[in-house]
């Protein structure tokens, strides 16, 4: 059987976002378990003029592969209203993709790691921070904490008050 690793994922959704940031939740529940959840931001869209994005970062310790864990991902966006047949930049009803698969680094089984928006957006960048302050980033080599630190584009987040089987998983900043 294979090892156990380590997999961060982020979230976002700006069409009706509370459902889908749930179906995203819940589904990830059912097939992980227990999820290291971090608080959800209210964020910009970013490429395109598009109404604000809630984005969070869910960890998970999976044995699944990389190639099945995106098939299983793509396929819960396209459940869930995800449209393919658009431009890269555009609202999303769910949006999942894997940041880190472990310590993986380079094109995996169509997936290239850890993913280069870890560096760019705030909006993965400061929820992957929160939950995994102390992991390093497989290239840099520094802490996401020490990046989250380091970090300045001028991109926008706040974090927002948000409820998940029946228990507030975040908390708007008071």
């Amino acid at each position: 059987m294979a090892a156990e690793v380590r997999v961060y994922i982020s979230i976002g959704s700006n069409v009706d976002r509370e459902r889908y940031v749930t179906a995203a939740l819940d589904a990830l529940s059912a097939w992980f378990g227990e999820l290291i959840i971090s608080p959800v931001y209210d964020s910009e869209a970013v490429g395109f003029d598009g109404s604000p994005f809630l984005n969070l970062v869910v960890g998970v310790d999976t044995t699944l592969p990389v190639a099945e864990l995106s098939q299983r991902f793509k396929q819960l966006e396209a459940e869930n209203g995800r449209r393919r047949d658009v431009p890269k930049f555009s609202a999303r009803t769910l949006d999942l993709d894997i940041l880190t698969y472990g310590d993986a680094v380079g094109r995996i089984e169509g997936v290239e790691l850890p993913r280069g928006e870890i560096l760019k957006n705030a909006f993965v960048l400061r929820p992957l921070a929160y939950i995994a302050p102390e992991e390093t980033h497989p290239v840099c080599g520094k802490s996401y904490g020490q990046l989250w630190r380091e970090y300045s584009t001028g991109q926008r987040l706040w974090p927002v008050d948000f409820n998940w089987q029946g228990r507030q998983i975040s908390i708007a900043a008071g």
